[in-house]
């Protein structure tokens, strides 16, 4: 720092004089301002201190530099598998029986015999009817039936006797033939009066309603003391079988001639309805643990909805399906022997939904190619056109590598990588 030093020395007289300006006359240092001159050696010194760090700090790079080096980027090879295909309908559950129970005779409610709600067993008794009227009808009937028997057994008696005598002459024979029609007659009486006996047996029987089926019985619209009629047009109460459950299920007919197209041209094998397994998913969106069987396919096409119904059947021995759930079935409906299956974290779509993925090329060379895509498979899509096996398919690195770049690939699983791999495809897809 010399020319600080010599910028200001004191003077002789004990003053400070400037040394820059040798051929004026020193000028005492009381007329210059103390704190200007403080502000100047400050001001020098920390341009020195500023000047001497500069030439320590290294140049950094502008926003145009480029930095040096392939970028890495992570790929999955494609190969082919056989994966059974699914397709998702939606649903709803009913019971696999209903029962409604109405009274087969007129009579008054005495007493309900179940609690609302339960489970039932069949040929449990639910309701008793006053039977006063049908065991007196009963009684009636039973001797009747005695009357008619009595009857039957002095015809036969009478014709017996009169069978003797015609043989001697004793009576005519229009008197023997009377007597063989008199037991012909009394015998019929006896099966009319034990007809009309059972029938009374029948209706003492319906003094108590039964149930038919077993299964969870709901509300009684009744009570005791009310007046039922037979074959009324409201149920007293309603038993519905819940174990198994159905699921009926609607397919559009669309759907269902591109599926058998897709059959008769060989790209999928049929799954056996017998071997068909069916997969619910609830309403609360978890996954029924429970596999069902199809049934039974509708061979008509509703007009109004233009669709198919089909039918499955599940175990539900814990009751957790009701009638009447809205539930998605997953539904196999066929097999794909050479299927293709493209990670979706791999797919980028443009701004008009048109799906494409990023080809890393045998030079290491990134090439965006256009794909045609089918069902999802899981976190996959089956693959219609556009790739094929072998291939090497970027799954990450969307930002670090542009088309037409050549990269460093490295094989990943897409798993691991879906989660960030699918927002850096997202983020791709917006930019592009």
């Amino acid at each position: 720092m010399p020319f600080l030093l010599n910028a200001v020395r004191p003077a002789a007289t004990g003053s400070l004089t400037l040394a820059s300006s040798p051929a004026r006359p020193a000028r005492p240092m009381s007329r210059l301002n103390p704190a200007w001159v403080r502000s100047c050696i400050v001001a020098l010194c920390i341009g020195g201190l500023v000047a001497c760090s500069g030439k320590d700090q290294p140049a950094q790079a502008g926003p145009g530099n480029k930095p040096a080096g392939e970028p890495a980027v992570g790929v999955v090879v494609l190969a082919t598998e056989s994966q059974t295909l699914s397709t998702e309908l939606p649903g709803r559950t009913a019971a696999f029986q209903n029962a409604d129970i109405r009274p087969q005779i007129n009579g008054i409610i005495q007493k309900r015999l179940f609690t609302e709600g339960a489970l039932v067993k069949a040929g449990q008794p639910l309701y008793q009817v006053d039977p006063a009227t049908y065991e007196a009808a009963q009684a009636s009937a039973q001797a009747a039936l005695a009357k008619a028997q009595a009857t039957a057994r002095t015809a036969q008696v009478n014709a017996k006797r009169n069978a003797e005598l015609v043989e001697i002459d004793a009576i005519s024979r229009q008197v023997f033939d009377e007597s063989q029609a008199a037991v012909q007659q009394t015998q019929a009486d006896v099966g009319v009066a034990q007809a009309a006996l059972d029938a009374a047996r029948i209706n003492m029987r319906y003094t108590r309603l039964l149930a038919p089926i077993s299964g969870r019985i709901g509300l009684s619209s009744v009570t005791a003391g009310a007046l039922v009629t037979a074959n009324q047009t409201n149920a007293l109460a309603t038993i519905q079988q819940l174990d198994p459950i159905q699921v009926d299920i609607t397919q559009s007919s669309s759907d269902l001639l591109q599926l058998r197209r897709q059959w008769q041209e060989g790209k999928f094998t049929r799954v056996d309805s017998n071997q068909a397994k069916v997969k619910l998913i609830l309403e609360d969106g978890s996954t029924y643990e429970k596999e069902g069987t199809l049934q039974f396919t509708g061979t008509a096409v509703n007009p109004t909805s233009g669709a198919i119904t089909l039918r499955a059947t599940f175990p539900n021995p814990d009751h957790l399906l009701m009638p009447g759930m809205y539930v998605r079935s997953q539904l196999a409906t066929s097999v794909a022997p050479q299927a293709l299956l493209l990670p979706q974290e791999a797919v980028i779509r443009n701004p008009a939904g048109e799906p494409s993925v990023q080809v890393v090329g045998e030079d290491n060379k990134l090439t965006k190619r256009p794909v045609e895509l089918g069902q999802a498979v899981g976190n996959r899509w089956l693959v219609i056109s556009g790739v094929k096996a072998g291939e090497k398919v970027m799954v990450d690195g969307f930002q670090k590598a542009r088309v037409g770049q050549t990269v460093k690939p490295t094989v990943v699983k897409p798993r691991d990588k879906a989660a960030p791999a699918a927002a850096t495809a997202s983020s791709a897809a917006a930019s592009s």
